[in-house]
């Protein structure tokens, strides 16, 4: 998946690499022009057409060179913008394609999806070294997205210690032909992190990088039931229960 942070990084590699060689390059051509002004003959020195434009060409590439660190500078900063721009996904309900999460208070939960229906699905959860702990059909084998929650048992019944990292993966098909899927964190966004650069959002017991995530959404809040304004009793009794005098007898 090509992303944002991954072209940012790349294009700082690229423009070091691109300075590194222009350096070596304004190193070798000012001794070349120094050589031969050292060593021109007397009785016919070097024209002032070609010095000129030789000098010209000099100026071009210390101007590269100075093109370059200011690019740098600019990607420095844009990723250092990276963490602080991240923050603003704190509160709000994420959407992410990402299989791996981490196993708290026995459970770990996913959300499938599914391409079509189909005539038979089943999930398998994977530990760390890709082995396959779980295995089961499907809970909902419709077309869309479904939600899936493990409670951390092996398919022999024995129950895995919590903080584990574990992933989803879904085999689905209809008939003898598979059927496209994909596994996908939703939750809350409640807090980011930076690793090498590239920011991380938590999002459930899951930690997601920003650049796997697909769809964001205010938080929305329940409101409260009213409290009917037509039902004396029960404003009366609320009023009882809030009585400061009640408090001190």
């Amino acid at each position: 998946m090509v992303d944002a942070i991954t072209t940012t990084t790349e294009a700082t590699s690229r423009t070091n690499a691109s300075r590194t060689t222009l350096a070596t390059n304004f190193e070798t051509f000012l001794q070349l022009l120094t050589a031969q002004l050292r060593n021109q003959d007397p009785l016919s020195p070097l024209d002032s057409n070609e010095f000129t434009a030789q000098l010209t060409q000099l100026t071009g590439v210390e101007q590269q060179l100075l093109t370059n660190d200011l690019l740098t500078s600019l990607l420095a900063a844009q990723q250092g913008g990276g963490l602080s721009g991240a923050t603003s996904y704190i509160g709000k309900d994420a959407t992410a394609v990402w299989a791996a999460a981490r196993l708290e208070d026995s459970q770990a939960a996913w959300s499938y999806e599914l391409g079509a229906s189909a005539s038979s699905a089943e999930l398998q959860v994977l530990d760390s070294t890709g082995k396959v702990v779980w295995a089961g059909p499907a809970p909902a084998r419709t077309e869309g997205t479904h939600d899936f929650v493990w409670d951390g048992k092996t398919t022999a019944g024995g129950q895995l210690a919590d903080g584990g990292v574990y992933t989803l993966k879904v085999v689905a098909k209809n008939g003898t032909a598979d059927i496209d899927t994909q596994v996908l964190t939703r939750g809350r966004v409640t807090g980011v992190e930076l690793y090498d650069g590239q920011p991380y959002l938590t999002i459930g017991t899951s930690i997601v990088p920003l650049s796997a995530v697909i769809g964001l959404e205010e938080r929305t809040v329940e409101a409260t039931e009213p409290i009917p304004e037509d039902n004396p009793s029960a404003l009366s009794s609320i009023a009882s229960a809030l009585n400061p005098l009640k408090l001190l007898s």
